[in-house]
């Protein structure tokens, strides 16, 4: 049995917290035996302590996966406020600063990075030293493996040969726990996030994602004008209290930001395209309450510790239902009511923009497999990424969605061996996006929906919330 004085006295010390939440202490726990683990809990939930504390309490490096720029930004600046080795390694650093991180490596408890960054050649040769004691590999917001793995961060499919590498270089080190993070992981994800990232006998602590504070809504727009008008007038209801505005594009998000501000709104645009120094402007004036909300894509968001987000509304709905729910999960961290209204075309209205817009990214989709399954004929079956990059652009690509069909394994990050196609499989199905639209039209109660789409058919049965437009008509 762990002892807990250790765990309650760094929590008092550097958190200010008198007691953990359940179930932290059991995660806590398992992170501190180096066993490996599958966490499943709602937004707000308190994730981020559950790998940071164990952190604290080894004398080794702990690196943590993490998709997205602002949120390890935002962990790092919380970290470092509170007196913790915490550094983020990535390419917007100048290089200098990269290769202090690296000089001092040995000196942090956390080293937070994107998984493309993990494979760089100098840190992953720094990591393979016998001088850097590694503790775990933490795979924040474990849910984008799933959604990108295949997509558009195939990276994120190479996270499995982690641990066998650093064995055969470090045999003689202790053993790596690996363990996986989301507040959005149905069945097929958690088995995926198994398989992938080789998780051996994980403690798998897998909770509901009802929020009982959470009102959800979605109302049928039937032209672009009556769209901005519901926006207005849900706007109008908020008052000054703190939100997001989702829109799916970066254009979107610039003419409906103009368009707002325009109607005497404090707002602006948010997306992966700014300079990074805007975008930590914005998240800085948003977390402030200098800005009530930001108009954004789902570059913005994720992870961001802001308790008192009273709304969130989905201007254009999402392409996955897992991305619905990470997104209205930013709202209502502190346990107080609020609001989340996704608009959507109405199937029979002027206003196609959402239908068009789905069947646009599955003929992308479609496009990005037919590439990627011509371009395999001309692969070796047994190949080093590296190399073929040099003659290949999409090769990486191509490589994760045979890695997905099963018929290709990676020997180590940068090697692979795999089987030759007898014939060309269809692409996968993404239920997720299926799931997303039937969610939007659903007659039923929204959690009810929700509940039994991440696989908590109990919890689903019979269940009518009283906290979404369905179970108030």
């Amino acid at each position: 049995m762990q002892d807990l004085e250790p765990i309650q006295a760094a929590l008092q010390q550097y958190w200010g917290y008198s007691e953990l939440r359940s179930p932290q202490a059991e995660v806590i726990t398992a992170l501190l035996q180096r066993r490996d683990a599958l966490i499943v809990l709602p937004t707000g939930a308190g994730k981020s302590l559950c790998f940071q504390l164990p952190a604290v309490l080894q004398g080794g490096l702990t690196l943590v996966i993490s998709p997205l720029l602002a949120l390890m930004e935002n962990q790092i600046t919380e970290l470092q406020q509170r007196g913790l080795a915490a550094a983020a390694y990535h390419s917007e650093l100048p290089s200098s600063q990269r290769r202090q991180i690296l000089s001092h490596l040995t000196h942090y408890r956390l080293l937070y990075l994107a998984p493309e960054s993990l494979f760089s050649t100098p840190l992953w040769q720094r990591l393979c030293s016998p001088q850097v004691h590694l503790n775990a590999l933490i795979v924040d917001e474990a849910h984008c493996l799933v959604q990108w793995g295949d997509r558009f961060r195939p990276v994120y499919r190479r996270l499995g040969t982690v641990r066998p590498a650093l064995r055969q270089s470090k045999p003689h080190h202790p053993r790596l726990a690996i363990a996986a993070f989301t507040a959005t992981a149905n069945p097929n994800a958690q088995r995926t996030l198994i398989e992938v990232l080789g998780l051996e006998q994980p403690v798998q602590i897998i909770h509901s994602p009802y929020r009982a504070n959470l009102y959800l809504a979605v109302r049928s727009v039937w032209s672009r004008g009556y769209r901005r008008h519901c926006l207005q007038q849900f706007l109008k209801q908020q008052g000054r209290t703190s939100g997001l505005i989702y829109a799916r594009t970066r254009r979107d998000c610039e003419t409906l930001a103009t368009w707002l501000q325009q109607q005497g709104h404090r707002t602006t645009a948010y997306h992966g395209g700014l300079p990074a120094a805007q975008r930590r402007q914005i998240e800085s004036d948003w977390l402030q309450d200098k800005l009530p909300f930001v108009v954004c894509t789902n570059a913005f968001g994720m992870g961001v510790n802001k308790p008192n987000v009273r709304w969130i509304c989905h201007y254009q709905p999402p392409l996955q239902l897992s991305e619905y729910l990470q997104e209205v999960g930013r709202a209502g961290r502190d346990g107080q009511p609020a609001q989340a209204l996704a608009l959507v075309s109405d199937r029979w209205g002027l206003d196609r923009k959402d239908q068009q817009r789905w069947h646009f990214f599955q003929r992308q989709s479609q496009e990005t497999y037919n590439r990627a399954m011509v371009l395999q004929t001309h692969l070796p079956l047994n190949g080093n990424l590296q190399e073929l990059r040099q003659h290949f652009p999409e090769v990486e690509l191509t490589l994760a969605l045979l890695h997905q069909q099963g018929g290709l394994r990676w020997q180590d990050p940068f090697h692979y061996c795999r089987q030759p196609l007898v014939q060309v499989p269809p692409p996968p199905k993404d239920t997720q996006e299926q799931l997303m639209q039937e969610f939007l039209y659903h007659r039923g109660c929204r959690w009810q929906f929700l509940l039994q789409a991440f696989g908590f058919a109990p919890e689903a049965r019979g269940l009518r919330c009283g906290h979404c437009d369905r179970c108030q008509l």
